[in-house]
């Protein structure tokens, strides 16, 4: 299964976009877009000035595996993004604000500026698609465009 997501309102605390899965559309929540260089090519983010602030820094726009993985923290199946360059366990989960996201992409509907409600119930039903995608041996893909 292919997700597309277009971050359509970049601020500077916070990133709003739309996320297209199996014939739905949701609202997602992530930290700021910050411009990021890999100045050594080591694929790591953590040169100096490059800008990424830990735990407060959008993901690199691109196209990532998408697998159903146990959470810890969730106590659950989630959906993880593979080889996101310069970040580890990128997650795709629910929540409210950008407080919550910590380089994660968060979903739901978008009322408030910088808020999301009904946050838990998309991130159920795209659990549920992502996961009967894998029961099929389908692989599931994310593709982020900066608009």
């Amino acid at each position: 299964m292919n997700l597309y997501l277009y971050r359509i309102a970049k601020k500077v605390t916070y990133t709003i976009g739309r996320l297209y899965f199996a014939d739905c559309k949701c609202d997602t929540l992530e930290d700021p877009v910050r411009e990021l260089l890999d100045l050594n090519g080591d694929g790591d983010f953590n040169d100096e000035g490059e800008g990424k602030v830990y735990g407060q820094t959008a993901i690199p726009a691109g196209k990532y595996q998408v697998k159903m993985e146990m959470s810890e923290n969730f106590n659950r199946l989630m959906p993880y993004l593979q080889d996101v360059p310069g970040f580890k366990y990128v997650m795709i989960h629910p929540g409210n604000s950008a407080e919550d996201t910590k380089g994660c992409i968060l979903v739901g509907e978008n009322t408030r500026p910088g808020k999301l409600i009904n946050s838990r119930a998309w991130s159920d039903l795209l659990n549920k698609k992502l996961t009967e995608a894998e029961e099929r041996g389908e692989e599931n893909w994310i593709e982020i465009y900066n608009e």
